[in-house]
């Protein structure tokens, strides 16, 4: 990689970015993408929500939200066996990396031990895993870490101006000391935000210049279009316009040229010419699988189909053996016979 990343974007120049000529602004993004990553290969990692609903906090945007009527049917914590069963069924479909979702404020103590199992256990299968959990504890992301957990995801959303119009339940600097405690855990980070929540270009520029400027960039940035969901307040908001999404992650791909720039949330409603313009503006990493959590998203088909018509390879990662999966899964059952595995959600 021959791109040093800076730490210093003011967001003044991240607006110019914003308004350069469209094709000069793709131009300079995939020269970037090209400096640092193949630019004909894409990560693809899965993401299961492992327990869902009623979670505390009121982030606008999210069905999963308590404070909100919504068509979600609350889960209970899933048992360690059913997480370990989908992530092979998502390692045999081409995925590398396997996320696992909560809708948590943050993990209670009584959580972490199952947590860990199921760590531990999807990278026997060798699959990188990523949990995204809520808030942390410094002894939380120490005992996430010392299970091998590869990636967090804790998202900023939005810009610290914007912020408060979104979410009133947790501050911006919350997310940010849970970044600091999973980078001192020795985990990567995965960090990101969503578009298309009724914020100016300048949010969007203030979001993309508070991850550029962390004291170590996310390896991974995903970013997301705002799925409206009814019943939550941002339901009725009006649809970001495409172009914009595109320089998103044209201006993403700029300004974090080592990162990994995730479509996530909303590409189930992009067409294949959107999609492709997001992989040139430098997105390298999708999520496989028909759901995000709880909004849906392309099958796996699909994917398959727009990835030949565009010549996109698969990013591959080493692979453990189907007696590993076998062992790992026989494991868990033992283990659920002997232990309560999930909890009422609260």
């Amino acid at each position: 990689m021959t791109e040093s990343p800076r730490h210093h974007w003011t967001v003044k120049q991240v607006v110019e970015l914003f308004a350069l000529p469209f094709n000069d602004l793709m131009f300079q993004a995939q020269t970037v993408h090209r400096a640092n990553f193949d630019p004909n290969q894409v990560q693809v990692s899965t993401l299961m929500s492992i327990k869902t609903g009623a979670c505390a906090e009121d982030c606008k945007y999210c069905p999963q939200s308590g404070h909100y009527h919504t068509d979600v049917e609350r889960q209970r914590l899933l048992e360690v066996e059913k997480v370990l069963q989908e992530a092979a069924q998502a390692k045999d479909k081409g995925a590398s990396r396997f996320c696992m979702g909560a809708a948590w404020s943050n993990p209670k103590e009584r959580d972490m031990p199952y947590l860990v199992q199921m760590v531990e256990g999807v990278k026997e299968m060798g699959l990188e895993t990523c949990m995204t959990l809520g808030k942390l504890t410094v002894e939380q992301a120490e005992v996430l870490g010392q299970a091998g957990l590869d990636y967090y995801n804790h998202n900023l959303d939005t810009s610290p101006e914007y912020y408060g119009e979104i979410i009133t339940t947790r501050t911006y600097q919350d997310r940010l000391d849970t970044l600091s405690h999973v980078r001192s855990a020795g985990m990567k980070v995965c960090a990101g935000g969503i578009v298309g929540m009724g914020e100016s270009r300048q949010d969007r520029a203030g979001l993309l210049v508070q991850l550029a400027n962390l004291p170590m960039q996310p390896e991974s940035v995903p970013i997301n279009m705002l799925v409206k969901v009814k019943g939550t307040p941002l339901d009725q908001v009006d649809d970001l316009d495409p172009f914009e999404f595109i320089r998103s992650i044209a201006v993403a791909r700029i300004l974090m040229p080592a990162s990994y720039v995730r479509l996530s949330a909303g590409r189930e409603k992009m067409n294949d010419q959107m999609q492709a313009l997001a992989f040139l503006a430098g997105a390298n990493s999708i999520f496989y699988g028909d759901k995000l959590l709880t909004t849906p998203n392309p099958e796996t088909s699909d994917d398959h189909r727009l990835f030949n018509t565009l010549g996109i390879k698969v990013e591959q990662r080493e692979e453990a053996s189907d007696e590993a999966h076998e062992q790992v899964l026989m494991s868990a059952v033992v283990e659920s016979q002997q232990d309560k595995m999930f909890y009422e959600a609260n």
